[in-house]
């Protein structure tokens, strides 16, 4: 007899960020299923990715039976904005946008860029706390192209598919190089351990 499926929350109100890792989640013979959880979850203004997502994830604590993860990521533009906006990311998209950075920029050709990703994972069988990151290195694209992705996806040239943005990726090709893609393939290394 085949044994059940355990249930893994992703709690997140963003539906993009849950369609990309349940794509990569359908590909994987794990013996869990992810389903989201919007449950509220407190975030507070720090220095890191990983502080944020480790704050937000213990403040669900003792809320959601079983086990549950959170993904929190960063835009950094590294050369010439000294990695803003960084953790600021999600406000400076809503404020000022792609345009905005980009108007920030004079030299297009040297520029660098990364994403961050941290997956903050409560793991109820073992009753422990796993933190899983992954970077993405790149440049700026000088104009926002693409229709794919979100957020600062449309500006960002990744290293190894450097002609193309984010945003002109499919699902597949940027989960394969992404920051987010990268910490999820740690987080599955992981689950199937502990299988």
């Amino acid at each position: 007899m085949e044994k059940q499926k355990e249930t893994i929350y992703f709690i997140t109100g963003n539906n993009n960020k849950f369609n990309e890792i349940k794509n990569l989640f359908q590909k994987e013979d794990l013996n869990y299923e992810i389903r989201q959880s919007e449950i509220k979850t407190t975030e507070i203004q720090a220095t890191s990715i990983k502080e944020v997502a480790l704050f937000k994830l213990n403040s669900v604590r003792g809320k959601l039976n079983g086990s549950y993860f959170i993904e929190d990521a960063g835009f950094f533009v590294d050369i010439p904005l000294n990695g803003f906006p960084g953790v600021y990311s999600n406000y400076v998209l809503n404020t000022i946008g792609n345009k905005g950075i980009l108007d920030l920029i004079r030299d297009y050709d040297e520029t660098k860029a990364h994403f961050k990703a941290v997956i903050a994972l409560y793991f109820q069988p073992l009753s422990e706390t796993h933190v899983f990151e992954g970077i993405v290195e790149g440049t700026l694209a000088k104009t926002i192209r693409g229709r794919g992705g979100f957020g600062f996806d449309p500006i960002f040239l990744p290293a190894d598919l450097p002609n193309r943005t984010f945003a002109e990726l499919t699902v597949e090709e940027k989960n394969n190089v992404s920051h987010r893609g990268k910490a999820w393939r740690k987080l599955v290394e992981y689950l199937r351990e502990t299988d």
